[in-house]
């Protein structure tokens, strides 16, 4: 069988959340299934790292789609084309996007719908396409998978889709992710924070990861508690940050927070291993990697109460009102405090980990394309 994947955010060095799901996930599946050929489509010059094995032929699909204008004629016209030209049997498209123009089955995977819940969000030009088109890649794709129960009831509620087409994956955390010893542990609190103890927080900083309520907590927390406690952002600026550097300049114990920017995975790791705990009041996530990824490390976390993140983070983890800066600066303010909660956390954080894996991900995202193919 012949398969494509739409592989546009393979990208070295700039590997996110869609991203990380499609590296992980398809290098597993192309591995696991040498009998298939697959067709990984880039929209632009490709890193050879991201061939993963012999059975996988790279194509350079133009135009690169960063735009609306260029999803379009990328998805429309430029992939339609490519899977006649190979005699594609089966397409893989991981990143919520697809095309109409094609008859070949499709799997779509779909990670949230957050531009439904919080348009205000997103830019407008993007806003406007993915409001018109993910109700019809949503009906057209052969089959849905996505990654939480929160965002396949929020599929099936929006775009009216019969549940029985959509297939629950998961996601996982890279293996670098794990226990840091003691000695790792203070070497990464002198490089990052001044040899204290810090919270992290780690995301692309845009509206929807919520960094300014979580900046007003910090500054609650550390005036009810006299503490050298540190919060460590880690992330690059995405959009719509204007609120946040205001506040970063302006803000009570602004030299108590630091900024560290992107972060590839084997520094990350050590990071959120390194930390008291993790604090990720995000308004709205279809799961929530970074959560898992702390889980892994033995941290435990304080997270929001809406959409997926209690079904990633279960008991391992404070729940917190986003909206509330003071039940955010309460729970900061718990967990410093109780030393058995902490424990309690962590203890329960070494099963709840135990439910999600890029191993199981990438056998349940394989069993749904294979379910598109199956008539």
């Amino acid at each position: 069988m012949r398969i494509a994947v739409n592989t546009r955010l393979l990208l070295k060095g700039k590997l996110e959340g869609i991203g990380w799901f499609t590296y992980q996930t398809v290098e597993r599946i192309v591995r696991s299934h040498p009998e298939h050929e697959f067709y990984f489509f880039f929209d632009r010059a490709y890193d050879p790292a991201f061939v993963f094995a012999p059975n996988v032929t790279p194509v350079v699909v133009h135009p690169q789609a960063r735009h609306p204008i260029l999803f379009y004629l990328w998805f429309e016209w430029s992939v339609p084309y490519m899977l006649r030209k190979y005699k594609i049997d089966l397409f893989l498209s991981p990143d919520s996007f697809m095309s109409l123009s094609t008859k070949v089955p499709t799997c779509l995977v779909v990670h949230d719908l957050a531009f439904e819940h919080y348009p205000e969000h997103v830019v407008p030009a993007q806003r406007i396409y993915w409001r018109h088109y993910s109700p019809l890649f949503a009906r057209s794709a052969t089959r849905l998978a996505t990654v939480s129960e929160f965002t396949r009831q929020d599929i099936v509620k929006h775009y009216k889709v019969d549940p029985s087409r959509i297939d629950l994956v998961c996601n996982g955390a890279h293996a670098e992710y794990r226990p840091l010893t003691v000695a790792e542990r203070e070497e990464t609190k002198q490089k990052y924070a001044e040899g204290c103890e810090y919270f992290v927080f780690a995301g692309a900083l845009h509206p929807r990861k919520n960094i300014v309520n979580l900046l007003k907590a910090f500054a609650a927390f550390k005036k009810r508690q006299k503490t050298n406690m540190k919060l460590v952002i880690v992330g690059r600026l995405a959009w719509k940050y204007e609120e946040v550097e205001q506040l970063r300049a302006e803000m009570p114990f602004r030299e108590e927070v630091k900024w560290v920017g992107y972060m590839n995975v084997d520094e990350l790791s050590k990071v959120i291993g390194g930390a008291y705990a993790l604090v990720y009041a995000s308004l709205f996530e279809g799961f929530g990697i970074p959560i898992l990824e702390a889980l892994e490390c033995d941290v435990p976390a304080i997270v929001s109460n809406t959409s997926s993140m209690p079904e990633v983070a279960g008991d391992a983890a404070l729940m917190v009102d986003p909206q509330d800066v003071e039940d955010i600066a309460n729970k900061m303010h718990m967990i410093y405090k109780d030393e058995a909660l902490r424990a309690r956390l962590i203890q329960n954080a070494r099963i709840q980990r135990q439910k999600f894996s890029w191993d199981l991900a990438a056998t349940r995202l394989w069993d749904s394309m294979m379910k598109c193919v199956s008539k």
